[in-house]
């Protein structure tokens, strides 16, 4: 394949997505293909200072101020980062996209759909990842998991009923686009999930699959 693949890999916090991200870098590396791994907010030199002001636990942001700096950073990372990697024929895995500001933003903080709408349509077009893999956790098994880190951030560190809504806003974008976003129950063990990825990756994006 030469042309440029984007990967994106979403879930509420403490889904565990993050943990899988170098395994899927390096089974995808086996094949042959350059992959850049990068994240949500971030990915640039601006993007990680917008990222640092997102999770400061000491600053008090207004939900439609949080989205604006979250699909700034988007553009210059798409700048930056991911359309330049997908011209040279790069792979692109993204930990978090656009997926996450409907469900965080729009689920999370309640800002109105039709305004993420707009912005997404304005900062990236019809421009989609090729793939979406969603971790899904019961809210509860999240939360158990964010607990044992040592301190949170800004999101982290919000309620049940926060991840409530985020996690309902994934479930409907999944159905919404099942042929982009594959749910995989990242409850499950480490290895089942690595086994749930690897069906996924070698079903949808590549034609010959177990090679």
């Amino acid at each position: 394949m030469n042309q440029g693949q984007l990967i994106t890999l979403e879930g509420i916090d403490g889904a565990g997505k993050s943990t899988q991200l170098t395994w899927i870098k390096e089974f995808l590396q086996r094949r042959g293909i350059t992959v850049i791994t990068t994240r949500e907010p971030g990915g640039t030199s601006l993007g990680e200072e917008l990222r640092a002001i997102l999770l400061d636990n000491n600053l008090t942001i207004h939900p439609e101020t949080e989205t604006l700096l979250m699909f700034a950073a988007r553009r210059e990372h798409l700048d930056k980062v991911i359309l330049p990697a997908l011209e040279r024929g790069d792979w692109v895995v993204s930990d978090r996209f656009t997926d996450a500001s409907f469900a965080y933003q729009g689920g999370g903080r309640q800002v109105k759909k039709i305004k993420l709408e707009v912005l997404e349509q304005w900062i990236q077009g019809r421009m989609q990842p090729d793939l979406t893999l969603y971790f899904d956790v019961p809210v509860e098994l999240g939360r158990q998991r964010i607990g044992a880190i040592n301190s949170t951030d800004r999101f982290e560190k919000e309620q049940g009923d926060f991840f409530n809504r985020v996690r309902a806003v994934y479930l409907q974008r999944a159905h919404e686009f099942p042929d982009r976003i594959y749910r995989i129950d990242a409850s499950q063990s480490f290895n089942e999930v690595q086994a749930a990825i690897r069906r996924i990756l070698e079903t949808t994006l590549f034609s010959e699959p177990n090679a």
